[in-house]
């Protein structure tokens, strides 16, 4: 790809040549193109979304209306060709489709030839010119990008706002704009020697324009930033990875910044060690955008913030570099695994960084409460809907994010509880290993974590993936006969669970049971996180609301039963997990 872009106009002419390989085993008589700029005009499909849906996102709202013909968006196409020849197409708002000479056949490449001039729109979300904290140029969604094609056919879905799909690829991209500015973008700078600003060369360009000549191979998309008063720093890992910094100078930025790589190498150690090997040499930090947003080697973020912001923003988006980035789900229909798994990996990031003393902040006895919190307020509001519902598609925006986050973390958290953190953590590891750069969905997850566990886990999937129903058990009564405590437990749920139950004695004592459900065909045999052992007791079966289990212990040498001790498992109502109810329950 190259660039032309004029900073005066905010214009850019473009020409891209395109080599795409069918792996498929069809015969391709269409192509597809996302066009995403287009969406930045009064009265697109982003636009219409935004002013009709019940809880508009007040990033954008009437925004998009309101654009002037300078402000708008949009990406024309001048030439396509295949072969010298031009081929036929049509524009649907943010879909280009195009009719190649003639059918693609499986294991066939074709390559295309594309001139098109765009008009980078007034930042709104996520890309655009001039955003809230004055940089200039936040170029993603940027380029005509081809749609994917897989299993289910292409994915055409017109753009609204919410998440990408995209094809692996290697790009080389020349970027040629005003000499003052500094570029940014995945990637490695190929021609680092001949541009100034930081990159640790002497600029051999006397001309007003320089050109960036940038290279990324195995990537699903390629994001670029601008601005003439980027500060440029950069950070080598031990392990050699180097980290990219681009900021506005201030005495807060200045100093918040320059701890930044510092902290990000230790969740680069950790992720590692506990996600998977990240596999790129690169990865840039750069001010942009409309707050933070994932792209491969790179992210945007807004960068005016206190350090605690700063570190937690780019934390989050630096591990989609393994769900969003690597794993590459298709973010329409498993907007959850993307969003939820980074939402879980933060957290226990998070964690790390506090108990290492690289952030402020006690450590959380129960750090996903929010997760579980944030879902309790869509299926309170009664707004909630099954994770099959596809991203674009959902009636709220609250319903979609607290989806997306809440419940995909806890999705990965709640697994961990059914399984045991020995299996879980070995399932996450092969899951990202047999996986990476392949599109994964559901299945596959749970397919690695049934191999790592021994365990049965679609009931799993399907009650939490396909339906709305909630869990709901409680510690009914317990009756003592002859020195032997039965416990009375019920489920009030709809959705059936393992149950871990604590005991706690008045001797100061704490015993530790597992009720495995019985579809699982087994149960976890490995340690709770606190590193106590589970005694298993006869499984419960899913069909039946009660169950009954003895102890060998008189009950007035019982202080306390409790259902979840550690808040693992997604209970509507704790306050009835607990015999005698806690006098701290609420």
């Amino acid at each position: 790809m190259s660039v032309n872009l004029d900073v005066q106009s905010n214009q850019f002419n473009a020409h891209q040549s395109i080599s795409y390989k069918n792996n498929s085993p069809d015969a391709l008589t269409k192509l597809y193109f996302h066009l995403y700029f287009n969406a930045f005009q009064p009265g697109s499909e982003m636009d219409v979304r935004s002013q009709t849906i019940s809880d508009p996102d007040p990033r954008i709202g009437s925004r998009i209306n309101a654009l002037t013909e300078e402000e708008q968006g949009f990406q024309k196409i001048k030439k396509l060709q295949q072969g010298g020849h031009d081929l036929a197409f049509k524009v649907r708002g943010t879909i280009l489709e195009v009719i190649p000479n003639q059918p693609l056949k499986p294991g066939q490449t074709i390559k295309l030839e594309m001139d098109y001039v765009a008009q980078v729109p007034l930042q709104i979300r996520r890309s655009g010119r001039d955003n809230a904290e004055g940089i200039r140029y936040s170029m993603s969604q940027w380029y005509p990008k081809m749609c994917e094609y897989d299993h289910q056919g292409w994915h055409t879905e017109p753009y609204i706002a919410r998440e990408y799909y995209g094809v692996w690829g290697d790009f080389d991209v020349t970027i040629n704009l005003d000499s003052t500015y500094t570029v940014a973008a995945t990637g490695i700078l190929k021609n680092a020697k001949t541009i100034a600003h930081g990159y640790g060369g002497k600029s051999k360009q006397k001309s007003k324009t320089n050109t960036w000549h940038f290279l990324a191979e195995n990537v699903h998309d390629f994001v670029w930033a601008a601005d003439p008063d980027y500060v440029h720093e950069t950070y080598t890992c031990k392990n050699g990875v180097i980290f990219h910094t681009f900021y506005q100078a201030s005495e807060s930025n200045n100093r918040n910044w320059k701890k930044l790589p510092g902290i990000m190498e230790e969740v680069l150690n950790y992720s590692n060690k506990n996600f998977g090997v990240y596999p790129y040499s690169r990865y840039s930090f750069v001010q942009a955008g409309d707050g933070g947003m994932e792209y491969p080697m790179a992210t945007l973020i807004t960068g005016n913030r206190p350090l605690v912001s700063l570190v937690g923003v780019s934390v989050h988006e630096f591990l989609h570099s393994w769900y969003y980035g690597v794993l590459g789900f298709n973010e329409s229909l498993y907007y959850w695994m993307d969003e939820g798994f980074t939402n879980y990996a933060e957290l226990r990031v998070i964690e790390h960084l506090k108990a290492k003393g690289l952030i402020p902040g006690e450590s959380s006895e129960f750090p996903f409460d929010g997760d579980f919190k944030n879902y309790y307020t869509i299926v309170t509001r009664g707004i909630e809907e099954p994770l099959t519902t596809h991203a674009d598609h959902f009636e709220y925006n609250a319903a979609y994010s607290f989806a997306a986050y809440g419940k995909g973390s806890i999705f990965l958290h709640q697994l961990e509880y059914v399984i045991g953190t020995e299996a879980f953590d070995q399932g996450l590891l092969n899951f990202y290993n047999k996986w990476k750069f392949k599109h994964p969905d559901a299945d596959d997850l749970i397919m690695s974590m049934e191999e790592a566990s021994g365990l049965q886990l679609d009931w799993y999937k399907e009650y939490m993936v396909y339906t709305t129903k909630t869990i709901d058990y409680a510690i009914d009564s317990f009756l003592d006969i002859h020195q032997h405590t039965w416990v009375h437990l019920v489920n009030y749920g709809k959705m059936p669970m393992p149950v871990d139950v604590m005991v706690n004695m008045v001797d100061g004592a704490t015993l530790y049971y597992t009720i495995p459900l019985d579809l699982m065909l087994g149960a976890k045999s490995q340690q709770d996180p606190l590193g106590k052992n589970y005694s298993v007791l006869p499984a419960w079966d899913w069909v039946n609301p009660e169950y009954l289990f003895d102890l060998p212990i008189a009950a007035d040498k019982i202080k306390q039963i409790t259902i979840d001790p550690f808040h693992r498992m997604a209970d509507l109502d704790r306050i009835n997990n607990e015999w005698p109810p806690s006098s701290e329950d609420k």
